[in-house]
Order: structure tokens, then C-alpha cells, then sequence
């Protein structure tokens, strides 16, 4: 593509372990971008096998602080840490993760004549929906940015709004994904009708909304059974209402797998169910579980329609009955949960890590020119 490797600085303020989707993707993008030198800027502590992507991984000094009456004073110190790394570095171009948050911030003041593309992932958007600071650091970064990546046209639109139409020509949308040819599609399809094995996988919030999938079941009219892999604050109210509903012997709960396991673990189920009920940026689960072969219920959002199309079975967000009615529905037709299969792992090679990798190398290269 290029004779000399682009030299990238990017980075995300947080420990450097696959904790998260975000954690997770960049970790996959930047291994997937070979005509790109990536130095990553975290957290210790450092997670040995997922830091192999990146050329160069050095960890923040500077004491992290969250919002607050100390916040300014955090992001000047990052901000002069982070000064000093790029002046030594002299990267091409800076991909700035997260708009508006302490570290977009300090590259966006330290930059100079370095091309900023700043990548949106969902949460800064939606701390920038509820807080002016978090809007006013939004649109700093945005201002400073030669191009502002979001995943989907649905996020994308959402950042235009905030930013005031002032950068719409910067918008880019480049689909995340996922290394596809490492999902394993479960030899048997589906044979039968009736109960299902159904299957949850995120964080516990209430954004995830995961009580949606628990008191669906307790409405459905067969019997289905739920696993739910996570953790979050929502845990122990997760298992308690489960106990309230009857259904101790049908919602079965595990703690936060690594990818590798939750991957091995996809194939064994019927269905997956997305119960996201606010904004969410992608849904990279929603994939992972489509690659595998399983056939989606999902909370039916902007962002998520937008992703998954005909190949799964929408749901009014946020609402138990219509959960319900969908799962019955995908338990008693064979020939849907057939279809829906076949039509998971067609859209999920749609969303191959490499395409992503290439859309933003060719972006990079065109505003570094």
C-alpha cells in the first residue's frame, strides 16, 4: 500500500487487558492493519498475549481522574505526559479513540500539524448527551479532527446533532468487525421445535438492560432456558429477580469469559438475545454470535437494525412481553430458526476485522497526503 509504514499513535486510558468491546477491537484492528506502525498508549497493567497487536505499547504515568473539580488539572498533566511521547514519537497521524474523553483531549492540545482521527465507540456519545462538558469536550476534539470515524450512520448522525452540523463533512462511517475465520459454526442445525437455550453476553447495566431477557422468560410460554456471561452492578439484583420469577432453574449466570472461551462456548447454544434498550455503537457480540451460527433476538435500535437487518427477530426495546413473544415465536417455527442460521453467518462475513482494517488504512493514508 505504501512503501514506508504509516507511524500511528493511538490509545485507549484504560488497563490494557480485553475487558471490554472497545479493548477488544482495537486490539483486533490494529492487527489486522500490517502497513501500519501502532504505538498504543494504556494502563498498567499490561495483558502479555493481547498486547501483540501493537508495535509499541507504553503505559500512562499520570494519576487518572475522573470528572470533577480536579478533571482540568488531570488533563493538562496528561496532556503534557502525552506531549512529550509525541514529540519523541513523530507519528504520521494520531487515531484519538473515544471523542471528548482525557486523552482525545490531550492529543487534540499537543497535536500541532498531526492529523487527528478521532474514533467514536458510544460512550463518549452517550456521556456527551447527558453533560455539557462532556459536549463541549466533544466538539473540541471533533473541531481539531481531520476526520471523525463512527461505526454505524445511526451513531454518526447522533454526533452531528451534538457537534451542531459543523463537521458533517468530516463524518466517516467504517463498520467494526470481528476476525470472522475464527468463529466455529456448530456442525448440527438446528432439528427440533420447543424450548430453547438462549444466551446473554455483556455487561450487567441498565443500559444492557439484561432484566429484559430475565422477565421475558418468566412470560414466554415455553419454557425456555438463559444464560447470562457478565459482570456489572446489576449482578446480584439479576440473580435475585430470577429467584423472584420461578426461574433458579432455568437462568444460569457466569462471570466474564475471555473471547477465546466465550467463542468455544457460542456454538452450544440455540439463540442469542441482545437486550440493549438505550444507545449502543455496534454491538460486536451481535456478530460474534451471528459468525457462530446462532440466530438473534434484538432489542430493535438505529444502530442495531442497521447492523443485523433481516437476520434476526426484532423486539420492542426495553419490553419483556415482546421478548417473549419473539422467542416463542423462534421456538416454534424450525424452518425461521433454519433461515435465521443461514442468514447470521451470511451477515457476519460482512463484518471481517480485515475490511475494517483496510477502510481505516485507506482513511489514514488520505488524510496523512
Amino acid at each position: 500500500m505504501t512503501a514506508q509504514l504509516l507511524n500511528i499513535v493511538t490509545g485507549i486510558n484504560r488497563v490494557s487487558v480485553p475487558s471490554s468491546g472497545s479493548m477488544i477491537l482495537v486490539n483486533d484492528l490494529y492487527g489486522a492493519m500490517p502497513d501500519i506502525h501502532t504505538t498504543f498508549l494504556g494502563r498498567a497493567p499490561v495483558d502479555p498475549v493481547w498486547k501483540t497487536a501493537f508495535d509499541q505499547l507504553i503505559t500512562l504515568s499520570t494519576a487518572k481522574r475522573p470528572h470533577g473539580p480536579d478533571f482540568a488539572f488531570y488533563v493538562d498533566e496528561l496532556t503534557r505526559e502525552v506531549g512529550a511521547l509525541i514529540e519523541r514519537i513523530q507519528p504520521n497521524a494520531i487515531h484519538a479513540q473515544y471523542l471528548g474523553f482525557a486523552l482525545s483531549l490531550a492529543f487534540t492540545r499537543t497535536a500541532g500539524n498531526i492529523p487527528i482521527i478521532a474514533i467514536a465507540h458510544g460512550p463518549d456519545v452517550m456521556m456527551a448527551e447527558r453533560s455539557a462538558s462532556e459536549r463541549e469536550a466533544m466538539n473540541e476534539v471533533a473541531a481539531a479532527s481531520a476526520a471523525i470515524v463512527a461505526p454505524t450512520s445511526a451513531l454518526a448522525d447522533r454526533i452531528d446533532r451534538l457537534t451542531g452540523h459543523r463537521f458533517t463533512d468530516r463524518l466517516t462511517v467504517i463498520p467494526w468487525g470481528i476476525p470472522v475465520s475464527d468463529a466455529r459454526v456448530r456442525d448440527q442445525p438446528p432439528t427440533g421445535i420447543g424450548p430453547m437455550s438462549l444466551v446473554h453476553a455483556g455487561r450487567l447495566d441498565g443500559n444492557k438492560s439484561t432484566i429484559t431477557a430475565v422477565e421475558a422468560l418468566a412470560l414466554a410460554d415455553q419454557p425456555h432456558h438463559l444464560t447470562v456471561i457478565g459482570e456489572g452492578i446489576l449482578r446480584q439484583h439479576l440473580e435475585e429477580r430470577a429467584i423472584e420469577l420461578g426461574l433458579r432453574k432455568r437462568v444460569h449466570f457466569v462471570p466474564f469469559l475471555p473471547r477465546a472461551e466465550l467463542w468455544r462456548r457460542l456454538p452450544n447454544f440455540d439463540a442469542f438475545v441482545f437486550t440493549t434498550r438505550g444507545l449502543e455503537a455496534f454491538g460486536l457480540v451481535l456478530i460474534e454470535a451471528q459468525a457462530h451460527g446462532l440466530p438473534i433476538a434484538y432489542s430493535d435500535l438505529p444502530g442495531v437494525r442497521e447492523i443485523v437487518g433481516r437476520a434476526g427477530v426484532p423486539y420492542t426495546p426495553g419490553d419483556p412481553r415482546s421478548l417473549a413473544a419473539a422467542l416463542d415465536e423462534m421456538g416454534r417455527d424450525l424452518h425461521r430458526r433454519k433461515a435465521l442460521t443461514k442468514a447470521a453467518v451470511d451477515n457476519a462475513r460482512r463484518y471481517d476485522i480485515t475490511t475494517t482494517g483496510r477502510q481505516l488504512c485507506q482513511l489514514t493514508l488520505r488524510v496523512t497526503s
